[in-house]
């Protein structure tokens, strides 16, 4: 059985609806990052990156939200588009997710929200790019229902786990602006597996408050002579 180590972050979540969408039978294991849970020796044999989600699939460990994605839509032939012609523009969105939309949120969230110094630069830079990254997803579902054309794919699952964070990444306002993502979030979250990934999060007693100790555990830089 497939063991998910996640939490209610972003990319665990991608994870869980796909999981929810293919029906495959898995335990989940909730893992609370604001504890430190992440820095154990047992998890770390699992992902050395101290990130989640990871995934162990029959003794097979496996880590990187958009890596897992790709691993469990091969392993099921589910959420790939039909067409062989789409394969490389698939690849193509779904590491632009990887590579540019995540890291650029995420960015873009802690140096406006958590950082310990507020660096202007560092808020308009990115802000600029998360902006300028959620824009080209939305042109792009411009062009069709989902992100690679009439297929529902690991691609519109990688963008559902981030886009509910647009409005505390950049503001309300441009979040609104984003007709075409809001069009997409609002089919997939009325699809039942999407209600129970978002579900999962609930059932585990996670960490709520960002104190000094769960500041330590997530941002270790910060006490870090280095």
């Amino acid at each position: 059985m497939i063991s998910f180590y996640f939490n209610a972050a972003p990319n665990p979540m991608k994870v869980a609806l796909f999981l929810e969408e293919s029906g495959l039978e898995y335990r989940p294991v909730p893992l609370d990052t604001k504890l430190g849970q992440q820095h154990t020796p047992e998890f770390l044999s699992i992902n050395p990156n101290a990130k989640v989600p990871a995934l162990v699939d029959d003794g097979v460990s496996l880590f990187d939200s958009n890596a897992i994605l790709l691993y469990l839509a091969e392993k099921t032939g589910a959420f790939l588009p039909q067409d062989p012609a789409l394969r490389g523009p698939l690849l193509s969105w779904l590491f632009f997710v990887a590579s540019g939309v995540g890291p650029y949120s995420g960015q873009a969230v802690h140096f406006q929200h958590f950082a310990a110094d507020k660096s202007p630069y560092a808020v308009k830079r990115y802000r600029f790019e998360a902006r300028r990254h959620w824009q080209i997803i939305d042109d792009q579902l411009a062009k069709g229902r989902y992100m690679m054309g009439d297929d529902y794919s690991v691609v519109d699952m990688a963008v559902w786990g981030w886009a509910p964070r647009i409005p505390f990444m950049l503001d309300d306002e441009t979040a609104a602006g984003f007709t075409n993502i809001n069009r997409l979030m609002e089919e997939l979250n009325a699809r039942p597996a999407a209600q129970r990934a978002l579900a999962l999060p609930s059932q585990h007693a996670f960490k709520m408050e960002m104190d000094d100790a769960a500041i330590r555990y997530m941002y270790p830089h910060i006490y870090s002579d280095e």
